[in-house]
């Protein structure tokens, strides 16, 4: 028995039954309770993924924004998910988070998906390999990892109350897998149970997946913790191997846990196991025992070295989708004109629970104009929201102070001041129960940093009661907070009305106290024309110039937590803006500043298409290097991408009866496509060409290896992915294996590509057989390029 086993013994043995129970649910929102008795400190959580936020929801420490998942796992390399395990680790430590609610490793099932930035991609084997690098990134630090959400949460529609209804086949095979690969190679020290049931269990009560599968078949031993109030049931919970209730203080365990054994329900030997999972989890993360102080000394978000690294990390993994008459990278000279509100309010994160407060966020307005200098010109797009973000940092300053940011002050129910306090960012969370929730009322003032007269959108973002004042303008208006779980925090309402303002116009928000958990903000921001007449000022600018570079995508409308897409359109009217452009520019480059899939009707319109993803802080900086080839975009696509609404093998994330039928089974994106994509699983141009010579399998009674000569016959040094699949016998096309290469011009390289044996089996009666070898591989740059076909034989060796 190890030291930490048996000082966890101890400690199981010190504490009587209430005191066990107490530690197995959540302290706070985003902590756990110390013990001083067992040497137990208070355990810190954070949300990830790509980014550690740290115990506040908004308005907490700066912390850097990494691009998101899917620009990351563009790079189809594990080193790169190992890379970003590290940094978030050390930004953890930074922060005093022992674990990471991170990776989320569900599956690209239907592009519709709300959530799908945060995930890897569509397939299983790409989404376990970037997973078990990310986790042993965290780890191998000292800071937990928390793949999530176990299992099949593939959607966010009545993600609370909807069963996913998966055969076993499937489950086994497609959604169980990277968690399988996860656990058994990195054996990340906590995993998240998602929300949703499966065939009609909930998550954190299903028993024959936590208990039969993930700790009784794989061995695990680590912590499995509820999403945030996921849990509504105390001894179904903890009988089926939950160990965890997030968050506290109050929930569904405590005091009803503690009557739940002894009346028998609930054996106190279970509530022990949980315990000692939790002590394990603490001795892990140093916070059992002598752990000491855990390292702050790490480099701060805006630092030079910080900011070079995720420069490159999210301009590497930009996909070139289009590049005819090679217009990328960009001509040395030549007037270029950018144009779009996503090159001047690019969208850096997704929304929900993944968003971090970053030092700053470079547009690509400025990142272009930074690389090109007086060649470029910026014009203005058209909307792209619905309901605008609070103002971004440097839009509003403290009007007693004159520093960026805004004032807030609280008062009692007669008017008097409590208190007074300027704070950096435009919004604030209320019902965390702290300063602002002893209140009856709160004010937040600002003056907005113009530096000349101009029209702005303002507002007040939030749910409550509000009286607003602005120049001209005051009103008082009640906000609804949406329905679901964190609908107040997760998707607040806005009121914003259009003004004309002067450089220091002050704007006032007032809101009553509520029971309530929600974000509450001041919104400033450029008010955007009619779309006739941004478009007609596009149309112009795109003329008297050589190069237009269009930014259109996505906003945290339609990439979040808590909402699925019911379109793949670009939201307003985007499509119109690219079409004019287009017919009216010498060239055309459209850079989509989105994470998941869109629609393209001007595809063959435009010269090239740059997908840039989302692309955390450095974002303008990236794009431009890109564009301009100081960085080859090499990215490859993780997901499908449909021509049309309503393509591939699923679509519909909206229950039937409280249920989702994952009836594809498992032909899951690729996998299962029977018409001609958009671009293809694997698709991306990079900046060069590349020749594909002789290739040749190793078998043993599975694929084993695919040996194949690749040349660099373009004119730049550039990286190839050289992906396989397999093909067999009355079984859909998978990946097997992939491997990167760097080669400067003219050079040729041997690859080997491993191929993984666990995709190659399936699940029948209850147990795992090989399949057959027959069919055929594919050595590909992407399913929609395959470059050699090698037929699969039983007697192959």
């Amino acid at each position: 028995m190890t030291d930490l086993e048996s000082r966890i013994d101890k400690a199981i043995g010190a504490l009587d039954l209430e005191g066990k129970v107490r530690l197995l649910t959540g302290a706070a929102l985003f902590t756990l309770h110390p013990e001083p008795g067992v040497e137990l400190d208070e355990m810190v959580f954070s949300d990830g993924p790509t980014g550690v936020r740290g115990t506040q929801f908004a308005g907490g420490r700066i912390t850097c924004l990494l691009p998101n998942a899917t620009l990351l796992a563009q790079h189809w390399d594990t080193a790169t998910a190992a890379e970003v395990g590290a940094l978030l680790a050390d930004e953890a430590a930074a922060q005093g988070v022992h674990v990471v609610l991170g990776p989320t490793i569900n599956l690209h099932r239907t592009p519709l998906g709300g959530r799908l930035f945060e995930a890897f991609s569509e397939d299983p084997l790409l989404t376990g390999a970037l997973a078990v690098a990310y986790v042993k990134g965290l780890q191998d630090k000292g800071v937990a990892a928390t793949p999530k959400h176990y299992l099949a949460n593939e959607s966010e529609v009545d993600r609370t109350t909807m069963s996913s209804e998966v055969d076993e086949r499937t489950l086994r095979e497609v959604y169980l897998l990277p968690f399988e690969m996860a656990v058994a190679e990195a054996n990340p020290w906590a995993i998240m149970a998602s929300y949703n049931r499966i065939n009609g269990i909930t998550a954190t009560e299903h028993a024959p997946l936590v208990e039969g599968v993930l700790k009784g078949e794989w061995g695990y031993d680590g912590l499995v913790m509820s999403d945030w109030f996921a849990t509504t049931s105390t001894a179904a919970s903890a009988n089926a191997g939950l160990d965890l209730v997030m968050p506290g203080p109050v929930g569904p365990w405590g005091d009803q846990l503690v009557a739940a054994v002894r009346a028998g329900e609930v054996a106190e030997s279970t509530v022990d196991e949980h315990v000692r999972r939790l002590l394990r989890l603490a001795g892990r993360v140093g916070a059992l025992g002598a752990g000491g102080e855990r390292s702050s000394d790490v480099l701060p978000p805006d630092s030079p070295q910080r900011r070079e690294q995720l420069r490159l990390l999210a301009a590497r993994g930009m996909t070139v989708l289009v590049n005819r008459g090679s217009v990328l990278p960009l001509a040395a000279e030549g007037k270029v004109v950018v144009i779009g509100r996503h090159a001047t309010e690019t969208i850096a994160q997704g929304g929900g629970s993944a968003q971090v407060r970053p030092p700053h966020v470079i547009s690509v307005a400025d990142g272009i104009t930074s690389a090109l200098g007086d060649r470029v010109s910026v014009v203005d797009g058209v909307e792209i929201r619905r309901e605008p973000l609070s103002a971004a940092p440097g839009a509003l300053r403290d009007p007693e102070t004159g520093e960026l940011g805004m004032r807030v002050t609280t008062r009692d129910a007669a008017g008097a001041v409590l208190e007074s306090r300027h704070v950096e960012s435009s919004e604030v969370v209320l019902g965390e129960g702290g300063w602002l929730d002893v209140a009856a009322t709160v004010e937040l003032s600002a003056e907005v940093a113009l530096t000349e007269p101009g029209r702005l959108q303002i507002g007040v973002r939030g749910p409550g009661e509000w009286e607003f004042t602005a120049p001209g303008h005051h009103e008082k208006v009640r906000l609804h907070a949406p329905g679901g779980p964190g609908g107040g925090v997760l998707h607040p309402p806005t009121r914003t009305v259009d003004v004309h303002l002067e450089p220091g116009a002050r704007l006032t928000a007032v809101t009553t106290a509520e029971e309530s958990f929600r974000v509450v903000g001041l919104v400033t921001r450029k008010a955007t024309k009619p779309a006739a007449a941004a478009i007609s000022a596009a149309v112009h600018a795109a003329r008297e110039a050589d190069v237009a570079v269009v930014v259109v995508g996505l906003t945290q409308e339609q990439e979040t937590e808590g909402e699925d897409k019911i379109s793949l359109a670009l939201p307003g009217d985007q499509d119109a803006l690219v079409a004019a452009v287009a017919a009216a520019a010498p060239r055309t480059v459209v850079v989509v500043n989105a994470a998941t899939p869109v629609l393209m009707p001007w595809l063959d319109q435009v010269d090239a298409v740059l997908w840039a993803g989302l692309p955390g802080q450095e974002a303008g900086a990236a794009v431009a290097a890109a564009l301009t080839g100081e960085v080859e975009p090499a990215g490859r696509l993780v997901t499908t991408f449909p021509a049309r609404d309503g393509d591939g093998p699923a679509w519909s994330t909206v229950p039937v009866h409280g249920e989702l039928a994952y009836a594809e089974g498992t032909a899951v994106g690729y996998r299962g496509w029977r018409t001609e994509p958009l671009f293809w699983f694997g698709h991306g141009l990079g900046y060069t060409e590349w020749g594909y010579g002789d290739a040749a399998l190793t078998t043993d009674g599975h694929i084993r290896s695919v040996r194949v000569e690749v040349t660099n016959t373009g004119d730049r040094a550039g990286r190839e992915v050289v992906q396989v699949y397999w093909r067999p016998e009355g079984e859909p096309v998978r990946l097997i294996g992939w491997a990167g290469v760097d080669l400067e011009p003219g050079r040729t390289a041997r690859v080997d590509v491993p191929c993984d044996g666990r995709v190659q089996r399936r699940w029948v009666d209850g147990a795992w057989q090989s399949l057959p070898l027959g069919g055929e591989v594919l050595v590909a740059r992407g399913l929609g390029d395959i470059r050699v076909t090698l037929p699969v034989r039983a007697d192959q060796s």
